[in-house]
């Protein structure tokens, strides 16, 4: 449905005179979604606009990280939807394997159980409880935010379909030797008893302690230095480089590894950086993944010392002992024998933690399941090289090369119970069947499933197509498979883009899963801080929005929005777009009680005052440049000439030229009027993707029109007209030249002024009366003496102000910051004029001295000009 179909109702000019979002906001949502307006048809002969929603977790709540991403796509595929294109928002939500299940584990430790307690089925039956019960409430937070998203459609990655699609794609590449199972080092925690992915480790820095241990005796003596002093008991190797002559003659002989009465080899590998502390390094296969490498290329042995727990395996005496308590016992063992070579205490280094629950992660050799990722990789990188797949911003490109080209294997098993289990049964005379979505699993004694479930990311990767009902072909699938746009957060350009690009192109036969990744950065505090509960400094934006409305939270975070950088935000900024929300219903307001109207043509240009053809000529600039920025993605600078075309052009300047007109009533006044109804009508259909809310309650009060959603996007109609432009542009240049002026000499905004306008032939002498008005001048009158003259753009504005201000003490406070300024050029001077200053000062001091010698200058002329103009004594 076009605007031009919609249903139409007579046109009101009843609006309250303040707006009150809490009262709009959610009865528009709610009619929104009732009348359909969001759905996608796949029958539909539109064509297709698609994105999907970055499924949030099921334990997740509205952050502002969401509102950011979730606005920027609400804006594209409002826009996409006015149109013309059958637009689709597919959302839905990732079951988290780990966060839900750590959230339901903690349920049951309040009632005093494990989830071993239930057993594996009765556990995995109380999380969906908890699902239906609590899970999702992120659903509704999004409608409070004004997400358009195809709600009938919404799905989760546990549903049964999107289930199917899991083992579907996991038979398919099993049975195409791209996935295996294999004992590598992975990540560990030793508190979710689980191995987990890169994504879902955080690194910070940790206060620990390096030590220097002497390996071996004599000639036979190496020092190494670690951090992780408790897995010298899992050693099976020292390593140096093969060009280091310090140790040549060590290298195939064995030494002392100390504690343990064990005797380990000396290894020559290239890994070794011999510029490094010693030179040497500690090799422990079983829990380092570097030490694992060359563990594999020298044929080492896998010595593991902890359990599952992070608790010491090793006989001796410090088995049975946590990992942080043998690690001081062996040192003071070491101490004891005169083993410390030099103890470093604190020493901040980076440490990964549990994303989850902060545990410190424990590298671990373990049996895991791995995807293949070669061959996947590169499909995903060529997708990019070719041009298949547009990154915005290119620069991002690099990274994203970085990344795929040197992708290592990737652990898809996690030790988990809640999640996609591993289709994998495993017989008693070790048979192993990877079994389809159509396929039934073996039975009979001594057959099992694999315990293990899938990584989070696996079934997410699928998220563009399984969502749209593969591997069935189904309308949906044809329809809006690819993906238009895939709009995210930089941070998971390598977790969650690129499995979505291996996935798509291996599971949909070399086709991408979008045409277009648009990237953006991170929501930070006003001070461009990371937001952390630890920071003090989290904002909940339902709190900003039931302060200040969803209108103003999502102008906001749109116009901060520059792709692929981070987004500063303060309560202060919502507060100004609160102001602007208001000041567009105002003002809207007003023009509506003053005769703003649609009804009918536009009058001829010939009809309309300069005024009037000036603010259509804008229009269309601003249309024409809105699009341009849609199409490269660029939030901040759209939302930033929108902001400024409604406000300065139409609010600040159309609606006070005109009131003049206005006032008057007659015909120009009907005409102003067409024009003025145009302009609101455009403009509110510019502003409703970002604005939805107060754009739709004003648009369709203007229009009588059933609603904005799916009202047309409007078009440059190509009308331009130069010499209105040049005309008002002169028209605001003698307004605001007086305007300084006045502020220069301390007159009051409202105070009036006795001023002879000389106009001579040029175009602004239509203007007088708007001039006068504006401005606050009377005409001059009897006895009038011009004690100041202001020529600008081609006029002359003569002032009185004989009586209105002190003119010495004007004159005095003006001399004095004439001095100040002219000794601030002076030794700006005088340093970019020292040779031996600029040779040794940094770029970017030097080009700060350069800004204050521009401003002394800039003061230095505005001062003499206001000495100038003050009236002779």
């Amino acid at each position: 449905m076009t605007e031009n179909t919609q249903q139409q109702t007579a046109p009101t000019t009843e609006l309250p005179t303040q707006y009150a979002p809490a009262e709009v906001e959610g009865p528009l949502y709610e009619r929104w979604v009732e009348r359909g307006y969001f759905e996608a048809d796949a029958k539909s002969e539109k064509p297709p606009y698609t994105i999907v929603i970055p499924p949030p977790n099921v334990t997740g709540s509205l952050h502002l990280g969401h509102a950011f991403e979730h606005t920027l796509i609400d804006a594209l595929t409002r826009r996409k939807r006015m149109q013309g294109y059958e637009t689709l928002w597919q959302p839905g939500m990732d079951h988290a394997g780990i966060a839900t299940q750590n959230v339901v584990e903690r349920e049951l430790a309040k009632e005093g159980k494990s989830r071993h307690d239930l057993g594996r089925e009765a556990f995995v039956e109380r999380v969906w409880q908890w699902k239906a019960e609590s899970g999702g409430q992120i659903s509704g937070q999004m409608k409070r935010l004004g997400d358009g998203v195809a709600w009938s459609r919404e799905r989760f990655t546990m549903d049964e379909g999107l289930s199917q699609a899991v083992q579907t794609i996991f038979k398919k590449l099993y049975d195409d030797e791209l996935i295996y199972r294999a004992e590598r080092i992975i990540n560990w925690c030793p508190r979710c008893l689980t191995a987990i992915s890169d994504i879902e480790v955080e690194y910070q820095d940790d206060d620990g302690e390096l030590v220097s241990i002497r390996y071996g005796s004599g000639d036979a003596e190496i020092v190494v230095a670690t951090t992780r002093a408790e897995t010298m008991l899992g050693d099976t190797a020292v390593a140096v480089h093969p060009d280091d002559e310090r140790y040549k003659h060590l290298v195939g002989t064995e030494i002392e590894l100390p504690l343990t009465g064990r005797r380990i080899p000396v290894v020559a590998d290239e890994h070794v950086d011999p510029e490094f502390g010693t030179g040497a390094v500690k090799v422990t296969p079983a829990h380092d993944p570097n030490d694992f490498e060359i563990g594999q290329r020298h044929g080492l042995p896998n010595l593991a010392v902890m359990d599952e727990r992070a608790v010491i395996t090793a006989h001796g005496p410090f088995q049975g002992l946590d990992r942080l308590e043998a690690r001081s016992a062996i040192v003071a063992a070491l101490r004891a024998e005169g083993r410390i070579v030099a103890e470093k205490r604190p020493y901040v280094h980076s440490v990964g933690h549990c994303s989850r629950c902060k545990t410190t992660i424990e590298p671990r050799l373990s049996m895991q399941w791995w995807v293949k990722v070669g061959p996947l990789a590169k499909a995903a990188g060529d997708a990019v090289r070719d041009g298949k797949v547009k990154i915005h911003p290119q620069e991002m490109e690099k990274r994203y090369f970085d990344w795929v080209d040197n992708l290592h294997d990737w652990c898809i098993s996690r030790q988990l119970w809640w999640g996609h289990r591993i289709p994998v049964w495993y017989g008693p005379d070790g048979e192993v069947v990877c079994v389809g979505p159509d396929e039934q699993p073996p039975t009979g004694e001594g057959w099992h499933q694999d315990t293990d479930v899938l990584d989070t990311w696996f079934s997410s990767g699928l998220w563009p197509f399984s969502t749209l009902g593969w591997p069935e072909r189904t309308e949906s699938l044809e329809k809006f498979y690819p993906n238009s746009v895939l709009v995210t957060g930089y941070d998971i350009l390598f977790f969650w883009v690129a499995r979505m690009m291996m996935f798509g192109l291996y599971a949909m036969d070399g086709t991408p899963p979008f045409h277009t990744i648009a990237l953006h950065g991170m929501v930070r505090d006003q001070n461009g801080k990371k937001m952390s509960k630890s920071f003090g400094n989290v904002v909940n934006p339902l709190d900003w929005m039931d302060e200040y409305g969803s209108d103003a939270v999502r102008f906001t975070l749109a116009n901060g929005a520059n792709p692929g950088v981070d987004v500063p935000i303060g309560e202060d900024w919502v507060k100004a777009s609160r102001n602007f929300a208001n000041k567009i219903w105002n003002a809207t307001r007003f023009a509506l009680m003053n005769g703003a109207t649609i009804e009918g043509p536009l009058p001829d240009a010939s009809e309309m005052s300069a005024t009037d053809r000036w603010i259509l000529s804008r229009l269309n600039a601003t249309v024409a440049q809105v699009d341009a920025l849609y199409e490269d993605y660029q939030f901040a600078k759209l939302s930033d000439a929108l902001y400024h075309f409604a406000w300065d052009e139409v609010f600040d300047w159309y609606v006070e030229l005109s009131k003049t007109t206005f006032f008057a009533g007659g015909e120009q006044a009907k005409v102003s009027g067409r024009v003025l109804g145009e302009v609101l009508d455009v403009m509110l259909r510019l502003l409703h993707p970002i604005v939805p809310f107060v754009t739709e309650a004003l648009w369709t009060t203007l229009t009588g029109r059933e609603s904005v959603v799916i009202a047309d996007w409007p078009e440059d109609s190509g009308f331009r007209d130069p010499a209105a432009e040049a005309e008002i542009e002169n028209l605001q240049q003698v307004v605001t030249e007086v305007r300084r002026f006045r502020a220069d000499q301390g007159l009051q905004p409202g105070q009036k002024v006795p001023a002879r306008l000389e106009l001579g032939g040029t175009a602004l002498a239509a203007h007088e009366a708007a001039i006068r008005q504006l401005l606050r001048l009377q005409p001059e009158g009897e006895g009038f003496s011009a004690t100041a003259s202001l020529p600008v753009a081609g006029a002359t504005v003569a002032l009185d102000l004989s009586g209105t201000i002190d003119v010495e003490a004007e004159r005095k406070r003006l001399t004095k910051d004439l001095a100040a300024a002219e000794k601030e050029k002076a030794q700006a001077n005088g340093k970019l004029g020292n040779e031996a200053f600029l040779a040794k000062a940094p770029d970017n001091v030097v080009e700060k001295i350069r800004t204050r010698l521009a401003k002394a200058d800039e003061d230095i002329a505005r001062i003499q000009a206001q000495l100038a103009n003050l009236p002779q004594a």
